[in-house]
Order: structure tokens, then C-alpha cells, then sequence
């Protein structure tokens, strides 16, 4: 008998002693049952302009603060002093320029 057979008999055995231990379990009345929680319902809200969420307007625009910015500032804005969000991808990752046909 090689290994891996001993391996699957002892498995399939441990197998078989739990089921037989589950059912003897479940023979002898040894069963608890779970309680159901209540049903969860959602708070009220009035319907007021105060309370309520706002409302939702198609094409609208959403509010940022501050104002996003771009990570490599303009030529312009780099001489005014303006420093770039991210700093420089290293020699290596830069691809040389596309050549055009």
C-alpha cells in the first residue's frame, strides 16, 4: 500500500466517523435552532426641503472643494512658481517619441 492510498483511506474514515457522530447528533434530539432578528425599517423622513436629500438635477454639476487641479501644471504657471502635483516618471520609464510616417 503506497502512500497516498493510506492518505485517502484515513480520510475517507474520518469522513464516516464524523457523519456517523452528526446523525447520532441528530437521533438524539441535540438540535438548536437559530432565533430570527426583526426586520430592520428604514427611519422616516418628512418630506421638507430641511430634512429630506437634495434634489437631483440632470447635467448638474457637483461641487468640489477645493478645486482640482491639474498634476503638471502649464509652462506659464511653472515660471509664476507653480510646482507639478507628481513628481518626474524616472529615465527609465519614458518611452522615446513616436516617430511619424
Amino acid at each position: 500500500m503506497t502512500i497516498g492510498v493510506a492518505i485517502g483511506v484515513a480520510i475517507v474514515v474520518a469522513g464516516l466517523v464524523l457523519s456517523g457522530v452528526s446523525l447520532m447528533q441528530l437521533a438524539h434530539g441535540q438540535t438548536e435552532m437559530a432565533q430570527v432578528s426583526q426586520p430592520q425599517t428604514a427611519p422616516s423622513v418628512p418630506a421638507s426641503d430641511q430634512n429630506g436629500p437634495a434634489e437631483s438635477k440632470p447635467g448638474g454639476t457637483r461641487p468640489t472643494t477645493p478645486a482640482p487641479e491639474p498634476a503638471r501644471p502649464d509652462a506659464d504657471a511653472q515660471k509664476a512658481g507653480a510646482q507639478p502635483a507628481l513628481p518626474s516618471a524616472p529615465a527609465e520609464k519614458i518611452a522615446p517619441p513616436i516617430k511619424t510616417k
